[in-house]
């Protein structure tokens, strides 16, 4: 026999994996970690990235906002609100102040997130009512003691009660609501739910703060965003010069592309972390290999003797090298699919298959096998015949 066609010498391959079970599956199991590993970090990484831009996304693409990082250099006053109103772009300006307070309604109290704001602010942030109605100019006017609760507030003070029309403590004083938002979930880490929403003019006072930190506004169109930034970024400098690093102008696409760029970063890290178990994989691979060399080197002899030669010889080795690779591969993307399905299940985390990194993660397996396994094979095409005969 001349030598090996790829067929006999996958079959010989196959033989020889089958004949060691327990050493075989020993040999994948690094393959099959770290091919697992890709998968359900990488999902883990993409579901956090498609969750918090689906976040964004939800606060409306046409939302701008102004943030004050130094309120000592930059003081947002009710003129710069006005002037920004005037803006042909903006549709609508909501001014924030916001404040930790106690709210108590007889046995039931709680600590929240006070938000001193005006009518426009649940047009703006793009809120729903489920109960009620929302702040009036004339409540801001008048400064009057109401609030809108978020969904989580209405129910740890009022329980299963209608909270409408009701009155809460806070700070010693009464205040009736006269709404309940709709839920609207964690967005960026921050509960939306677990707030008090009242006329800015008493939130002055309540919280002791006069200081607006943040504007939110509308800008009349989507495709009307661009103009609108470039027309408040111009009141700010007008306004406030020489001051453009106490504050910020930004919509929701670029923090979107802030956001994703973190998530991108934090999943290719991920995946670089579970690669490693790949390599460590591939180690062992050609650990085994050396030592299946070793211990078939009188076999490899009596081949070489009846005329096999050396291209046959690091084929069979080589093959054998990557369908064990291959195997592991294989299983690994199984494995790594039903956990990543199970830890969405059981919980909160969102996961999102990536048909490309399942792809790649097989890919790479079986480079992995090609490359740890070519030492092996090479060292064992090229023993001698009669020195692999006399080995023992």
């Amino acid at each position: 026999m001349s030598g090996l066609n790829l067929v006999e010498a996958m079959k010989m391959a196959m033989r020889s994996i089958k004949t060691s079970k327990v050493r075989s599956f020993l040999t994948m199991l690094g393959i099959i970690i770290g091919v697992a590993s890709v998968i359900i970090l990488v999902s883990i990484g993409q579901g956090s990235s498609q969750s918090v831009k689906d976040q964004i996304g939800s606060l409306g693409t046409n939302l701008l906002t102004v943030s004050v990082t130094d309120i000592d250099a930059v003081e947002l006053t009710d003129q710069t609100v006005a002037s920004f109103k005037e803006l042909n772009g903006i549709e609508d300006v909501a001014p924030v102040i916001t404040g930790r307070v106690s709210a108590k309604n007889g046995e039931n109290s709680t600590q929240v997130s006070m938000t001193g704001t005006n009518s426009a602010y649940l047009s703006v942030r793009d809120l729903e009512l489920s109960q009620g109605r929302f702040l009036a100019d004339m409540d801001v006017e008048l400064r009057q003691k109401v609030v809108v609760l978020g969904s989580d507030t209405a129910e740890t003070l009022f329980q299963n009660q209608n909270p409408i029309d009701q009155a809460i403590q806070i700070g010693g004083t009464s205040y009736r609501v006269i709404g309940v938002l709709k839920s609207v979930g964690t967005s960026m880490g921050t509960s939306g739910d677990d707030v008090i929403i009242t006329p800015i003019s008493t939130a002055k006072r309540t919280t002791g703060s006069t200081t607006i930190s943040t504007v939110y506004l509308k800008a009349k169109s989507e495709d009307a965003v661009e103009r609108a930034m470039y027309q408040v970024q111009g009141t700010m400098t007008t306004t406030f010069p020489n001051q453009s690093d106490n504050y910020s102008v930004s919509n929701q696409e670029d923090l979107m592309e802030t956001m994703s760029s973190v998530s991108d970063t934090m999943t290719l890290m991920l995946g670089g972390i579970a690669s490693i178990s790949l390599l460590v994989g591939g180690i062992g691979i050609m650990n085994i290999m050396l030592v299946s060399v070793s211990e078939r080197t009188k076999e490899i002899g009596i081949r070489k003797a009846i005329g096999a030669n050396r291209t046959s010889i690091l084929l069979q080795f080589l093959i054998e090298s990557v369908v064990l690779s291959c195997l592991g591969g294989l299983i690994g993307i199984g494995l790594g699919l039903g956990i990543a399905k199970l830890i969405a299940i059981f919980s909160s985390l969102t996961i999102h298959f990536s048909f490309t990194i399942t792809l790649l993660s097989f890919l790479f397996s079986l480079c992995i096998g090609v490359i740890f396994g070519v030492f092996p094979a090479n060292k064992a095409s090229k023993l001698r015949p009669i020195e692999a005969l006399r080995y023992e």
